[in-house]
């Protein structure tokens, strides 16, 4: 058989097309070509093949690739592996990949970029040299060829990345380097391919290297400057959450993954890149993200695993030596190779061993960049790569598909279990967050926003919304704005469900709104009170207005005043204004903590200005506070500078956050009485003025991290 009449793998037989047999109707016996009868079935296995591997503690996702195997053309043939299901598998992957990026810590990945650099490094050299040469000293091919062999498995693709998801370890400082490392992994692996196929098409001369070359980078660029500044623009005017906004994410992400392939890399890549781009603009615990996620791992990513699965082919061990050879070679050398490129970051970088494992376990698994590397290599006729190497490397991503989920979910277990140990510690006062809304309130969603923002990760409490109503002058009137009440909270609740926040509603019916808020706080034991303020003057105003002055004399409770008219994620700047003895205050540690909670969710550095104090002296202090996000902090003589610094430094999207003092606390001036009023003139954008707890919090220690 010539190389052009080689049949190829994943053909779709000529009579049909994505939507069943073109001369005859639907098929009720297998293979099933009817569209609902198959989407209906793919339902039915990604509901049912989790579940039952979840009773022997077994990965989900691994029950998925099984089935595909057993029904696929290579099993029982239920299913036929036609133009649909790879167009739904390939879309799986993409979505798959922009999750990975919109996951990473993106401050984390910033920070410690050199890691992933390091490892995306060592996860693609040791690989591929190790690969050319048993290539060339035992395959017996080229060295061109073997270059390409090699590049199969110096890729990777992040199989397990659910695990990693569900087990919420992403954060993970060796996590981050391996979703990180697998930009560069696969670009480079990629790179190789193309090289290589340009050999052999006689094409790789100088002009094939000034396209790439200015492609890739035009593309890198653009992506990373582009897409932020467009979600931006999107984002501050889409004022309300909706499924436009879930729109937008996706015409970026595929719009990246088609301008990749248009530079001559992997749609993956783009993918990645689209995610990292938007990173900041999603906050991990908005309402946006949680839509990203549900449909992502109820329905693409499982048709991307079904797909994998439906490519296995076990019949191929009996075809002759060749092709057991082929498969024990990948098989081999992509678990060694992997390893060590594990093992030499954990030790460049100080990894314990299950740091480690979950890095080998993550990068060693492999599907669409190997299977795109062998197919395109097979269609360019490249020497070597005939049907043998398609049947190796399809064992190989079988074997390491049942191993890599297995490994991660043990490895992530640990990690999970040694996080809550040593960052969690849940005490007799748990964090509960209280908003009190109102129907005169426009921005009632935006505080929500800042609640979600500042709620800890892992806490099942849920946040307290609270209404307070005056009573009319009859009871019917005083129902009906009762109802009116429960309307708005109601409203408040739908909006939460969509982060899968839970809500708890209180209303009350009191002559003093204050009043009223204040014994909501003390009955539901609230210890954090976000309240806004829309920046307009009252009658009787001290330093925010009657209420919101008669609620901070009346708690001592960590408070938030915050003024939020544009949307939290489009924050780029967080400008931290620091009062003279604000750190001897008892809840400092606390009020640091959620201002740093804040730059964490939104991927926005502090730029920190200390009134008459040592930066040094705070930005020590500040490192050992929880979480650690980017910080700088100067010092300024007096609030006069505070205020020119503003007034020259302001932009559009900087949150200006100002710790303060109820006026029996320490660190209170009178300069901060009418500090808020002088920074709404200054800003119509978004600030918020952080009062800390007055007394101690007996767990203040789980604000700080200790070595």
């Amino acid at each position: 058989m010539s190389q052009t009449d080689r049949p190829r793998p994943d053909a779709v037989p000529p009579s049909s097309d994505a939507f069943g047999p073109l001369a005859t109707g639907p098929s009720l016996s297998p293979p099933f070509d009817d569209p609902v009868l198959i989407f209906g079935l793919a339902m039915v296995i990604f509901l049912t093949a989790p579940l039952v591997l979840k009773r022997y503690r077994l990965p989900g996702i691994l029950g998925i690739i099984l089935v595909g195997a057993a029904i696929g053309p290579n099993g029982l043939h239920v299913l036929e592996r036609d133009v649909t299901i790879q167009l739904l598998g390939t879309v799986g992957l993409i979505y798959l990949m922009f999750i990975a990026g919109l996951e990473i810590n993106i401050n984390q990945f910033v920070e410690y970029k050199d890691r992933s650099v390091v490892f995306g490094l060592f996860s693609f050299v040791i690989p591929q040299a190790v690969g050319t040469v048993v290539g060339v000293s035992v395959l017996g091919l080229s060295v061109a060829s073997a270059s390409l062999f090699a590049a199969i498995f110096a890729s990777h693709t992040l199989l397990a990345y659910p695990v990693v998801n569900r087990l919420g370890i992403a954060t993970n400082e060796a996590m981050t380097a391996t979703i990180g490392g697998t930009i560069l992994t696969d670009t480079l692996a990629l790179l190789v391919l193309a090289v290589v196929v340009a050999s052999v098409g006689g094409a790789l001369d100088a002009a094939f290297w000034l396209q790439l070359g200015v492609g890739l980078t035009i593309f890198f660029v653009g992506v990373w400057l582009a897409v932020p500044r467009i979600g931006r623009w999107f984002f501050r005017r889409q004022g309300e959450e909706s499924y436009f906004e879930f729109l937008f994410v996706m015409a970026v992400l595929f719009g990246c993954a088609f301008l990749a392939e248009l530079v001559g890399v992997e749609s993956i890549i783009g993918a990645f890149l689209a995610g990292l781009a938007l990173n900041r603009l999603i906050p991990e615990s908005g309402p946006l993200m949680n839509r990203i996620e549900f449909v992502g791992n109820a329905l693409f990513i499982p048709f991307f695993l079904l797909s994998v699965g439906m490519l296995v082919d076990v019949r191929v061990l009996a075809e002759g030596l060749e092709t057991i050879v082929v498969a024990t070679s990948l098989i081999v050398m992509v678990i060694v190779t992997k390893y060590a490129a594990a093992w030499a970051t954990g030790r460049v970088y100080g990894y314990d061993t299950d740091e480690v494992l979950g890095m080998f376990g993550l990068s060693v698994g492999q599907a669409a960049a190997a299977l795109a590397i062998v197919q395109i290599g097979f269609d360019a006729d490249v020497p070597g790569f005939d049907q043998h190497m398609i049947n190796g490397v399809v064992l190989m991503i079988l074997a390491v598909s049942l191993f890599s989920p297995v490994l991660v979910e043990r490895a992530g277990t640990a990690l999970a279990a040694a996080r809550e140990r040593e960052t969690y510690d849940p005490t007799e006062t748990p964090q509960r967050v209280l908003v009190p809304v109102s129907k005169d309130s426009r921005y009632g969603e935006s505080l929500l926003d800042l609640a979600f923002t500042i709620r800890e990760r892992r806490s099942e409490e849920p946040i307290h919304t609270v209404s307070v109503v005056r009573p009319e002058t009859t009871l019917t009137g005083t129902e009906a704005r009762v109802a009116e009440a429960e309307t708005l909270l109601e409203e408040m609740t739908a909006y939460a469900s969509g982060a899968e926040v839970p809500i708890e509603e209180h209303t009350r019916v009191n002559h003093n709104v204050a009043s009223g808020i204040v014994n909501s706080i003390v009955e539901n034991r609230i210890t954090t009170l976000v309240i806004g303020w829309d920046g307009a003057r009252s009658r009787t105003q001290t330093v925010f207005g009657h209420v919101i002055d008669q609620v901070l004399r009346g708690t001592t409770r960590l408070s938030l005043v915050a003024r939020i008219r544009e949307p939290l994620k489009t924050t780029e700047r967080i400008l931290l204004l620091l009062p003279p003895g604000i750190d001897r205050n008892d809840g400092f540690s606390e009020a640091l903590h959620t201002v740093k909670l804040v730059a964490e969710d939104t991927g926005a550095p502090i730029r920190g200005l200390a009134v008459a104090a040592s930066p040094e002296g705070v930005d020590r202090f500040s490192d050992l506070v929880d979480p650690e996000v980017p910080e700088t902090y100067s010092s300024v003589d007096d609030w006069d500078e505070v205020l020119t610094t503003l007034r020259d430094e302001l932009k559009p999207n900087d949150l200006v956050v100002c710790m303060s003092s109820r006026r029996a606390d320490v660190g209170w001036q009178p300069e901060l009485r009418t500090l808020p009023k002088r920074i709404s003139t200054l800003t119509d954008g978004n600030f918020v003025i952080v009062y800390p707890a007055s007394t101690k919090r007996d767990d203040d220690r789980q604000f700080l991290q200790f070595d």
